[in-house]
């Protein structure tokens, strides 16, 4: 086409390329209209403050959650590579990503309505008919085409091209949030299967030891009953004792097997050569981070911002649905040379242009629009109580987090306590029996109880830990690996 520009006649050339750019600049003067309502953040439907929120207030360097990388949130070397490789195996998290170049794509296509297409056009034809005024004589007439060619170019009077590119961008800017609270959610879920596999594991190895005091003990009660010292009962008081553990054992094994295979699928692939384990009680788990405000919920939580750019997509869909009211102009047009002899495609006189606007205006369409208007204001409807919804979960979620907080401490503390006070039973419980002063059912009992408690403290430390991970899951910490720096005073 270079040819083209340097041939002569400019003047019917240079009247249609005026009036293709007055053409596109109203379109882009005029594009800026839009018929969507104006975008209003509902108010949050929730509390001005959390109703417990005792501890994690403690020091002016305390970081927030959304500002503590998950790498100094857990500590535990083994938890690190256990939440490093979820991040680059599981499938979730990797489905979440495509589904944001997807988002992207789909908002790229939309975005290309906003600007003309234009395309490269060559084309010939050769046919026979009947020549005018021949009397029958047949001619054969050639026709060659080579030029721009502007498809069908919509002028955005009133922002139906525009409000549907808004809504676009705003799905993918939703689906992109929707990456980072699954990485939320995943690291929080790995690290609390992870503690309670390793709880399972401790679980386990108190019920093996039991099991192995239980059972020497078993065999010097069939002793004594062997010799008459002791009665049946006694003798049977002891076998329960030796066949419950026993069954904690299998029950253990297949809750820590199945433990670590929730892991497995979580991290998306056996791992090998992982750094030592840690006992739940030297895990060093961040638990004083501060919950804030429930507005703070509105910026620190993707599910939330996720749910608000829909309901920003839903709003810019209502106003494509009012512009299919108005006149929708579109233009064509087209710019090139045609010859009747390929030879002759680039000669003087050659040159050829079209122009071609056309106006729709609905009329009857059955009610076609307005229903689209209805339909696209009850799916704002829907996305406003959807986004209320899910500010009403996370609210619930931190409240939750805080109120097990303010009493887990007190009850580990208290835990702890009564394990003291089982072993120093028993330990009494064995004196008295062995001065003969007590029978053996107080010491099977004994025995039971501190089992019990034993097993108890270990849950209450999982409780612990796993409900300072649903604090740090709830408040949107979680996405960056390290801890932001703490602002000087």
């Amino acid at each position: 086409m270079s040819d083209l520009s340097s041939k002569r006649g400019h003047g019917p050339r240079r009247t249609a390329a005026g009036r293709l750019v007055a053409g596109f600049a109203v379109a882009g003067f005029l594009g800026g209209c839009s018929l969507a309502p104006q975008f209003v953040r509902p108010t949050p439907p929730v509390a001005d403050a959390f109703a417990a929120d005792a501890g994690g207030q403690a020091g002016a360097d305390v970081r927030r959650a959304v500002d503590t990388g998950w790498r100094d949130f857990f500590p535990d070397p083994r938890l690190q590579a256990l939440v490093q490789a979820a991040l680059a195996n599981n499938r979730d998290l990797r489905s979440a990503a495509l589904r944001i170049e997807e988002a992207r794509a789909l908002y790229n296509i939309q975005s290309a309505d906003l600007l003309p297409n234009l395309n490269g056009v060559a084309g010939g034809s050769r046919g026979r008919g009947l020549a005018s005024g021949s009397g029958g004589q047949t001619v054969v007439s050639s026709n060659y085409q080579v030029g721009l060619s502007l498809a069908s170019f919509e002028l955005d009077f009133f922002g139906r091209v525009r409000s549907l590119n808004d809504a676009a961008l705003a799905q993918y800017l939703a689906t992109a949030e929707a990456r980072q609270s699954v990485q939320i959610s995943l690291i929080a879920a790995v690290a609390q299967t992870y503690l309670s596999e390793r709880s399972f594991a401790e679980q386990l190895a108190l019920a093996q030891s039991t099991i192995q005091g239980r059972q020497t003990a078993y065999e010097l009660a069939r002793q004594r009953f062997d010799v008459g010292a002791s009665s049946a009962l006694d003798l049977r008081l002891a076998e329960t004792l030796v066949l419950s553990a026993r069954v904690a054992v299998v029950t253990l094994v297949r809750q820590q097997a199945q433990a670590q295979n929730a892991l497995t699928l979580l991290v998306g692939q056996p791992q090998k050569d992982l750094p030592p384990t840690q006992t739940l009680s030297s895990e060093k788990i961040v638990t004083g981070i501060p919950a804030g405000l429930p507005s703070d919920l509105l910026t620190n939580r993707p599910d939330i911002r996720a749910a608000e750019q829909r309901l920003r997509a839903a709003n810019a869909n209502i106003g494509a649905a009012r512009a299919a009211f108005f006149p929708r102009i579109s233009l064509t047009a087209g710019l090139g040379t045609a010859s009747p002899s390929l030879s002759g495609l680039f000669d003087a006189g050659s040159r050829t242009w079209s122009f071609a606007p056309q106006l729709l205006l609905p009329i009857f369409d059955a009610g076609r629009n307005r229903t689209n208007l209805t339909l696209a204001q009850v799916r704002t409807d829907l996305a406003v109580a959807d986004y209320e919804k899910t500010i009403q979960v996370a609210f619930r979620e931190v409240a939750d987090a805080l109120a097990a907080r303010s009493t887990l401490e007190e009850q580990l503390v208290a835990q702890q306590a009564f394990l003291d006070a089982q072993a120093d039973r028993l330990r009494l419980a064995d004196l008295r029996y062995k001065n003969g002063v007590a029978s053996s059912l107080e010491v099977l009992d004994a025995q039971r109880d501190l089992f019990a408690a034993q097993q108890s403290l270990v849950q209450t430390r999982l409780l612990r830990l796993t409900n300072a991970v649903d604090l740090y899951r709830a408040l949107g910490g979680g996405i960056a690996e390290q801890s932001a720096p703490v602002a000087a005073k």
